[in-house]
């Protein structure tokens, strides 16, 4: 496998957990990422949700904006939020053509009963779209925490199978989890995907700098672990929700526990609206280390 198709710095191991980072964002949050550009580095990967109450232009058009402020963008597909075959073609064909997008992240997506065709995001990968379309790296996800509609076993079995899959469809793949605030929980599952033989590139995703009623209600709304002792080790305390908290000491824990022979990992920030934020806090953690 080929990591620098994932990002040109991964050949190399990491200088620090910033190295090679990439961001999230929605579609209609283009103002904010224009008032962050100036703080993002060069060519960084960020990604571009699919969410409910977005139209399908505007998430092209936010793919566009990304690569045209000088960043990489990941588009990203919800299976069960596609209403057809036409609208799953229209958007990955005119996301290569107006975004360059050689990058794709699949998720099933959060509705009960899918609004079209597909149910999984085995099932996207399954359509020879993505490769058709010249999409180079295919991620899926990870979930350290567990999920709450799937068990554990059927975890690992669908994430072997979804890999399997990129694979066969010639393109590379990645494993990008969910957000999650305990160190120990994310180091444990990557040992166990390690030993396991699942040797694919891993982003971990860690919460940016925001509001501490914010991290709560994404976490309550994510199914994220946020105990009263998952978060005191994070940094909070739950009886006091004033302030803000960032994830100094999650990415500090991950970077003492993450060692080189848990193969290539880098982080994957969600910054739940706050681009600026997220992009100041990693040009002073990089300033630090």
């Amino acid at each position: 496998m080929s990591y620098a198709a994932i990002h040109p710095n991964w050949e190399k191991p990491r200088t620090n957990m910033v190295d090679g980072y990439s961001l999230e964002m929605t579609a209609k949050e283009l103002d904010g990422l224009r008032e962050a550009a100036p703080l993002i580095h060069p060519d960084t990967q960020i990604a571009v949700t699919f969410l409910p109450g977005e139209e399908m232009e505007q998430r092209i058009l936010a793919s566009q904006t990304v690569r045209e402020l000088g960043f990489e963008p990941i588009a990203h597909v919800s299976a069960r939020r596609i209403k057809s075959e036409e609208e799953l073609d229209y958007y990955l064909r005119e996301t290569a053509a107006r975004a360059q997008a050689k990058r794709v992240f699949v998720i099933a997506g959060d509705p009960p009963e899918p609004e079209g065709p597909y149910s999984d995001s085995l099932q996207i990968i399954e359509t020879g779209l993505l490769e058709k379309y010249g999409y180079e790296v295919i991620g899926v996800g990870g979930h350290p925490e567990g999920h709450p509609n799937v068990s554990k076993d059927d975890l690992w079995v669908w994430m072997e199978r979804k890999l399997a899959a990129i694979r066969a469809h010639g393109m590379v793949p990645l494993v990008v989890t969910q957000f999650a605030f305990d160190a120990d929980a994310i180091i444990a599952w990557v040992k166990e995907m390690r030993t396991r033989g699942i040797d694919v590139p891993v982003r971990l995703g860690v919460p940016g700098p925001a509001g501490i009623k914010r991290l709560l209600g994404f976490a309550k709304r994510c199914g994220v672990g946020a105990s009263a002792n998952v978060m005191k080790k994070y940094g909070v305390s739950i009886t006091n929700l004033i302030g803000s908290a960032g994830p100094d000491k999650l990415v500090a824990s991950l970077d003492k526990g993450l060692t080189p022979d848990l193969g290539r990992v880098r982080l994957h920030l969600y910054p739940f609206g706050a681009l600026k934020a997220s992009a100041e806090w990693v040009n002073d953690y990089d300033a630090k280390h």
